[in-house]
């Protein structure tokens, strides 16, 4: 059959008068109007043209490239008739115009088996979209005979083979991506002949050999990733020409990490003035960084790391105003670290870890207010840490460790940062209770001038056996000092013990030890008339214990601070104390703290104890997670430490579970739900913190809290804005960003290209490269969890939707969670929203 608009095109009549043609026209109106069954049925008005009958020719070619496919799901039963519903909407995945397929779009099917070759026939084709199935087989060569190909996503499958040189003969090709797959053999030449290809992504794969020097005198290219392949040899010298002052070129992307290149950094690429992003990591590169990078005014990200590196960081790097992370760390660099770099005002990651660096620490550096990173460690840098850095409020991530530094640490880094951040520096002191910094000679002001000595006393220069006794004697006094406070602590903590058990002996007529259940137990401490109540857990500790505790900083918010308390069995707690006068009365705060620890579940950090001291000092006692916090899981790790799906879908059930609880059954918001409060014991589990707190602190500091708090946190509801008090939906929308950083491994606290990460996440989506969302660890097994993927994404961006309305509530959440991967236990399944989790 041939359609009504193929007569009009295809009429061998010719005639230039304006007349005649409005008479084909109409003529061919009228026969279509007599010709209803060239028209598929149920098509609007706007639609009829692209409802014609496929070609013969096409339909053939959809036939061979369905049998050679493998559909477990069935997607591909509505391609089960003689070519009349092909284009008009009825089979899946199919676009056409004028007869002919333009766009096969099937990603997500679970498909395996391979493509047919026989899709070359279909001479209209544009666009091949089979991303994230399990097709394998190879690439057909047939490809490079569609003269209107324009986009091919075929990433996250398991093809093999090698790259078909055909497809460079596609003038028109835009978009290649061909990305983790199971392709090996070289990148053709002829892959860079389109002028119109713009994206091609090549990563995680195995091709090996050099970079086609082809790729470097492309004009249309704006996107090149190769990263996690075994290419070798040097990068080609020859990038825009090889001239810094050539001609103009779009790239903005070259990622090329994880390869085995060798040999110097080009320094032709200083003539890429569009580039953003630079990523060499985890290559085999050697001599200097050249001067000619600081040309590229717009470059976001500089990644060298990991690499054979030497000489000194170029000055020029000063000019890269738009910088906001540079990492060299883990070459041999060497030479002062730039005080120049201050100059760089958006950095806000920067790394110059295992290098050979010497001299002091830039006080520059600590006045770039958007630094969040900062790693120094592993280098030979010397001198104190500058006075700057204690007016670092910016920074998350610090880490000076193992260098020649000393002084005293700024009091905002030690109060911040645990010791970690400063271990291996000797002479360093301040960062933690067993590195006191000596106390400051006393000073007496102005005094008469003492009696003259006689020239003989003037002149006396103390002998070896002086020094000798003198050094004797002071650490006599600092032995006989250490072993009077360990003896004044030991007979408190007995004295204690013993009137604790004195009291519950009188209760229970027995002597126990002093916790006891669930029960709250009292207890002073000592001279100091506080007193310490116990809910239950596995520890008995007394006041003196706690107070005694050798501490460690872990961490600061709009609460208090945060410690790592060692008993003196060598147990360990986390305790919280409180700032001054945030909180409500004694009487209060002691009511609704109880109330607080007795709520028990798997997914809430459980409080075991709490302690009011004489003065005022309120304390929280919580059990130690050993594995900190899901922030510091997901973003403070190496490269060579990978977190697979399963654990991230785990924790993510697990603060769905803790929330459920919370919102269901105890009626509690919690109104800050981040990924710094929700912890890992040592098992990965989550456990959530900070709930209820908003209970023990007084109406104006919980205004001041959400306020401050809220409003530097990307996690934060935008209704919160104008609301000022959080609720359920509120924590559906920080839940649902989790999942986000989950899914994407990036923080909601940081921009991605000056969006936010749910607006980066959905214009992503929208164009079609769902694949970039996804952290890359994932995208390794995409094949495998491709739908989880997906499935968990759709929820995700359902709860960060910018109406709380349009929200789902938690039960909701939890139920998809366990649909997209069921557990195992029956016990986690919600039959009623009255469950409750034991």
């Amino acid at each position: 059959m041939v359609s009504s608009k193929y007569f009009f095109y295809n009429n061998p009549f010719h005639a230039s008068d304006n007349n005649i043609e409005r008479l084909k026209l109409f003529f061919c109106l009228w026969i279509l109007m007599l010709l209803p069954t060239c028209v598929e049925p149920g098509l609007g008005e706007d639609d009829h043209w692209d409802g014609v009958v496929v070609t013969e020719s096409d339909f053939l070619a959809l036939q061979g490239f369905k049998q050679e496919l493998v559909d477990p799901k069935g997607f591909l039963r509505s391609w089960n008739d003689s070519g009349y519903g092909a284009c008009s909407g009825s089979w899946i995945g199919i676009k056409c115009a004028m007869g002919q397929v333009i766009v096969i779009q099937l990603p997500w099917k679970g498909f395996s088996g391979q493509i047919s070759e026989r899709i070359g026939q279909l001479q209209e084709l544009r666009k091949l979209s089979l991303h994230d199935n399990q097709i394998s087989g190879s690439i057909p060569s047939s490809l490079g005979l569609l003269p209107n190909l324009r986009g091919v996503q075929l990433f996250n499958n398991k093809l093999s083979g090698s790259i078909p040189p055909s497809l460079g003969y596609c003038p028109l090709l835009q978009s290649l991506d061909l990305s983790n797959n199971l392709l090996t053999g070289t990148i053709p030449d002829s892959i860079a002949n389109s002028t119109r290809l713009y994206w091609l992504n090549l990563s995680f794969n195995s091709f090996s050999g050099p970079i086609p020097a082809t790729l470097t005198h492309s004009v249309s290219l704006t996107f090149l990733d190769f990263h996690h392949n075994n290419l070798s040899g040097s990068i080609p010298n020859t990038w825009g020409g090889g001239s810094v002052k050539s001609g103009f070129f779009r790239l903005q992307s070259l990622i090329l990490d994880h390869n085995l290149f060798t040999g110097n950094i080009p320094a032709s690429l200083g003539s890429l003035s569009e580039l953003k992003e630079i990523s060499l990591s985890h290559n085999q590169f050697s001599g200097a960084i050249p001067n000619e990078i600081g040309t590229l005014s717009r470059l976001q990200i500089l990644d060298f790391s990991s690499n054979a590196l030497s000489g000194k960081l170029p000055s020029t790097l000063s000019n890269l105003s738009s910088l906001t992370l540079l990492n060299v760390g883990n070459n041999h660099l060497n030479n002062q670290i730039q005080e120049a770099l201050g100059r760089l005002h958006y950095l806000s990651v920067l790394i110059l870890s295992r290098n050979q660096f010497s001299g002091h620490i830039p006080a520059s550096i600590g006045n770039i207010s958007n630094l969040m990173q900062l790693d120094l460690s592993l280098n030979n840098l010397s001198g104190e840490i500058p006075i700057s850095f204690d007016t670092q409020h910016s920074l998350n991530i610090f880490n000076i460790s193992y260098n020649n530094l000393s002084g005293p640490v700024p009091t905002l880094l030690a109060n911040k940062f645990n010791s970690t951040s400063f271990v291996g520096n000797i002479q360093l002191c301040g960062y933690s209770l067993s590195t006191p910094c000596p106390s400051p000679a006393p000073s007496f002001g102005v005094i008469a001038s003492p009696p003259k000595l006689s020239q003989q006393h003037h002149r006396r220069i103390l002998s070896t056996k002086d020094i000798i006794l003198i050094a004797a004697g002071a650490l006599l006094i600092v032995l006989i000092t250490l072993c009077c406070i360990l003896l004044i602590c030991l007979i408190r903590k007995r004295a204690t013990s013993k009137a604790s058990n004195d009291q519950v002996s009188r209760r229970t007529g027995k002597g126990v030890p002093p916790v006891v259940g669930v029960g709250e137990v009292e207890e002073g401490s000592g001279e100091a008339g506080g007193k310490l109540v116990h809910f239950d857990g596995p520890l008995a500790f007394t006041a003196d214990d706690l107070l005694c505790a050798t501490a460690e900083i872990m961490g600061k918010s709009t609460y208090g601070t945060v410690y790592k308390a060692t008993l003196e069995d060598g147990s360990q707690v986390a305790v919280k104390r409180f700032r001054e006068k945030i909180t409500k009365s004694e009487r209060e705060f002691e009511s609704e703290v109880s109330v607080l620890g007795k709520f028990r579940h798997p997914n809430l950090l459980a409080l075991r104890a709490f302690y009011l001291g004489p003065k005022g000092e309120k304390l929280l006692v919580f059990d130690y997670m050993p594995k900190g916090s899901l922030a510091s899981f997901l973003h403070v790790r190496g490269s060579e430490t990978a977190i697979d799906w399963a654990t991230r879908m785990r924790i993510a059930q697990g603060v769905a579970r803790g929330m459920f609880y919370l919102h269901s059954q105890e009626n509690i918001i919690h109104g800050h739900l981040t990924s710094n409060n929700i912890l890992l014991d040592e098992n990965t589990n989550a456990k959530i913190a900070d709930f209820g707190l908003s209970r023990l602190m007084t109406t104006a500091a919980n205004s001041n809290i959400i306020a401050t708090a809220g409003a530097a946190s990307g996690y934060r509801a935008p209704e919160l804005l104008k609301l000022k008090k959080a609720n359920n939906k509120s924590d559906i929308y920080s839940l649902g960003l989790i999942l986000l950083e989950l899914l994407t491994g990036k923080s909601p606290n940081e921009s991605i290209n000056d969006v936010e990460l749910p607006q980066w996440v959905a214009s992503v989506v929208k164009e079609e490269w769902t694949n970039e969302v996804f952290d890359v660890e994932l995208m390794k097994d995409a094949s495998t969890i491709g739908d989880e993927l997906l499935n968990t994404l759709k929820l995700a961006l359902h709860c960060v939707d910018p109406s709380p309305s349009a929200r789902p509530d938690i039960q909701q959440v939890l139920q998809q969670l366990q649909e997209i991967r069921p557990v195992l236990s029956s016990q986690d399944k919600i039959t009623s929203s009255s469950t409750i989790f034991a």
